[in-house]
């Protein structure tokens, strides 16, 4: 009996990996891979940059890079990501809101681990200078990171369409 345990604990976890991993490859496009190490008979570790368009505010996308490790553990799906994170957001349409959102909403998440690590990138509004602000952070659930970055989006008129105020679509 205790020589089923392992297999079956193996098993759960590569059932969780795969749900976990295809649950991230539907949401952002990746725009390309850069290898950072050599691994002969593994995949080698990689930087990874993708795009996602913000899910409440039309004509605007966010690019991050994110490390990817390969060897064994990463081939399978059961490596812990670091934290390591760069973002960058720009407008690239007339910016339309869709709804009404709270400071600090969730744009996009992702898990980075198999069980309790996740990367968030959230959206808040600088009413002041009329500035969509973009943070992206890790967090673990013990131990949680204090790495990150932070990116912005000033509102700027774009052809004849009138410039909206991030303030107007804040929820109170």
């Amino acid at each position: 009996m205790t020589s089923l345990f392992p297999k079956s604990l193996l098993c759960v976890l590569a059932c969780l990996a795969m749900t976990a991993s295809a649950r991230a490859g539907d949401d952002p496009d990746l725009i390309f891979r850069k290898s950072t190490t050599f691994k002969l008979l593994t995949p080698n570790d990689k930087l990874a940059t993708y795009a996602i368009d913000d899910p409440v505010v039309a004509g605007v996308a966010c690019y991050f890079t994110v490390p990817e490790k390969g060897g064994v553990a990463g081939a399978f799906g059961l490596v812990e990501q670091t934290s390591d994170i760069s973002l960058a957001c720009r407008q690239y349409a007339p910016i339309r809101f869709k709804e009404k959102f709270g400071q600090g909403d969730v744009v996009f998440r992702e898990s980075r681990s198999v069980f309790f690590k996740r990367m968030q990138i959230v959206r808040g509004c600088d009413a002041k200078r009329n500035v969509l602000v973009y943070m992206v952070y890790s967090d673990k659930l013990v131990e949680g990171s204090p790495k990150n970055s932070t990116s912005t989006v000033a509102i700027q008129p774009w052809g004849a369409d009138a410039t909206p105020k991030c303030a107007d679509f804040l929820k109170n």
